[in-house]
């Protein structure tokens, strides 16, 4: 089966313009970069990257017109491919498919809707901004607002008096209620935002429901993933930091605060009124207790089972969760006391 090219450079660009993106100095005749690929299919006119060992055999035989490459690997570079030797080659080579192709930085309609599709359903009193682009089946909901050229894909649901702002994308079939969200956030298919959280008491024999009467506050340039869960908080709101990045299949419990420019990959559950601070990093598949504080920095590795507060700074990995150094160390005890069994 022959694989589709979904994405084609729309623009082109130029050695020299690499290399200011890299901070180094460019003296030899310039060349025009129009496509990027891997070290195996990129061919002349494309630009590749490489900072891995793995990919060293890769590297000796590509075909590719230039490289951004590591230090410690560029004397492997091929002699017909060009070398932009850098310390970041992955975050340069980052900025450089943004400029070739834009329209997978920032995802588009599904339609290729120019407008607000007469098959959406958008109540009378919303506000809906300049430029906006919404597709079919879409519901906004009363007293809503969407700011100017945000986007709204098909079959989403925007509930009453929610807030999105600028340059928002909204993707196919997501719901958002009780929420304001800030300007540049992307957020992707399937994704359900200010649902009840899970809030319960036990009286009287059974499970009784404590009402949610917070919110959700997604601040700008956050980006959330496919199928990714945000639950409203139950007195305060639920707060999503600036800049923090959700991957798919996330859930984030009522009344959470995750602070700025985070990351947090795909199956972590964070339980309710935890609060996580700016820069953490959480690995997938962890699970983090309610009611703790993970200080800014710290970094939890996958499948970590986080039970009490990580202080900032520091790197804590395992079930139950503890600092790495420590965990290392009895896994290595361990490991002796089994081969002396």
């Amino acid at each position: 089966m022959s694989s589709e090219t979904f994405f084609v450079a729309n623009n082109s660009v130029t050695a020299s313009q690499i290399a200011a993106l890299a901070g180094l100095s460019f003296v030899t005749d310039d060349f025009v970069i129009s496509a990027a690929g891997t070290l195996a299919t990129a061919g002349v006119g494309e630009l590749c990257y490489m900072d891995d060992a793995k990919y060293i055999e890769e590297l000796k035989v590509t075909r590719a017109s230039a490289c951004l490459i590591s230090p410690r690997y560029s004397e492997l570079v091929p002699a017909g491919t060009f070398s932009f030797v850098t310390p970041h080659p992955y975050a340069i080579y980052a900025q450089v498919l943004a400029l070739l192709y834009p329209d997978a930085t920032i995802p588009v309609s599904n339609f290729g809707t120019c407008g607000i599709s007469p098959k959406a359903n958008i109540h009378a009193s919303a506000i809906v901004g300049y430029d906006v682009t919404i597709d079919p089946g879409a519901s906004i909901g009363p007293n809503a607002r969407i700011g100017d050229f945000t986007c709204i894909g098909s079959n989403a649901v925007i509930g009453p008096s929610v807030r999105i702002g600028r340059n928002c994308y909204i993707g196919a079939n997501v719901t958002v209620a009780h929420a304001v969200v800030g300007d540049r956030v992307i957020i992707h298919p399937g994704t359900s935002i200010g649902q009840d959280g899970f809030g319960f008491t036990f009286l009287g024999g059974k499970w009784v429901k404590v009402p949610q009467l917070g919110g959700v506050i997604i601040h700008n340039d956050v980006e959330v993933g496919a199928n990714t869960t945000i639950d409203r908080g139950s007195m305060r709101a639920t707060v999503i930091g600036e800049g923090t990045k959700l991957d798919n299949l996330v859930q984030v419990a009522h009344n959470v605060e995750i602070g700025a420019h985070c990351v947090i990959a795909s199956q972590v559950g964070i339980a309710g009124s935890t609060t996580i601070g700016d820069f953490v990093a959480i690995g997938g598949h962890a699970a983090i207790a309610p009611h703790i504080t993970i200080g800014s920095k710290a970094q939890i590795g996958g499948a970590s089972g986080v039970m009490c507060d990580i202080p900032a700074g520091e790197r804590w990995v395992g079930i139950p969760a503890r600092q790495s150094r420590a965990f290392f160390r009895q896994y290595a005890v361990l490991k002796r006391l089994a081969k002396k069994k």
